[in-house]
């Protein structure tokens, strides 16, 4: 089954230096493009981290130190791969907890306005795992009967990640091939950012959903405690995280002198 599109949607994997979205580097990125009319286009680049890749994350990926020191940084390539995906809906494996969030802290860091605003987001991981509970290579093998080559290769797990949500859709008559019933589907949690600290509750108002202020309006206790916000964006959390609750800020302030 083809996927019924609207606007294009990028597959996209990362492998990274590691797992802390905060703090780790993309160190390969790879993207499949699918458009409405069924054409494709990929693309995948290595990355320079500017910051040492642990052995452990080489012995996932195979990417070294000395693979991606002549590469460009993700600064460098970062309006390349924008250009890119600006105009689609998103899909990954496990992309909702791990690699939109990573993309958008290194959209943030080269200074592009990335956010999720206007688009899907559609997490093949969480179908699979709702349906079936297995790892993106019994996935390949489950629904595409194939091995996967190459696993942990940006290009191999892209490619067969777009395969297995075409054999999903296949194999679920309950799945709707659309991407905006797939993004709800592959949505664990409601959240206003990507980590989970700020949260919707019932009536879709943002809320705080951690610490001493958990569970309260976010606008009434920023208005309430000041310093609270200047302490938030000084603290180690996520630059996306930073970036929503100064937008809950400006828009509360807009509203009053409006």
């Amino acid at each position: 089954m083809e996927l019924k599109l609207t606007r294009p949607i990028c597959f996209f994997d990362l492998e990274t230096t590691g797992t802390d979205v905060a703090k780790d580097r993309i160190v390969e990125i790879s993207v499949l493009k699918v458009y409405p009319n069924g054409n494709k286009e990929s693309r995948t680049w290595l990355v320079n981290p500017e910051m040492p890749i642990p052995a452990y994350s080489t012995a996932i990926h195979g990417i070294t130190d000395e693979k991606v020191a002549g590469e460009p940084t993700f600064k460098e390539l970062s309006r390349e791969v924008y250009n890119m995906i600006k105009d689609s809906d998103l899909a990954g494996y496990n992309s909702n907890r791990f690699d939109i969030p990573l993309l958008a802290e290194e959209m943030l860091r080269a200074e592009v306005d990335f956010d999720m605003k206007n688009r899907y987001a559609v997490d093949v991981q969480t179908v699979f795992h709702v349906m079936e509970k297995r790892t993106l290579e019994a996935a390949y093998k489950f629904y595409c009967d194939k091995t996967l080559e190459n696993a942990h290769s940006a290009e191999a797990d892209t490619t067969a990640t777009y395969e297995v949500l075409k054999s999903q859709l296949d194999r679920y008559e309950e799945l709707e091939n659309d991407i905006g019933f797939l993004s709800e589907f592959t949505t664990r949690k409601q959240t206003a950012d990507f980590a989970g600290y700020i949260v919707y509750n019932e009536k879709g108002e943002e809320i705080f959903g951690f610490g001493k202020h958990k569970g309260k309006l976010v606008e009434e206790v920023l208005e309430k405690e000041p310093g609270y916000f200047g302490w938030l964006l000084n603290a180690d959390f996520p630059l996306y995280t930073k970036k929503v609750l100064t937008g809950i800020k400006l828009r509360k302030l807009n509203n009053k002198l409006s």
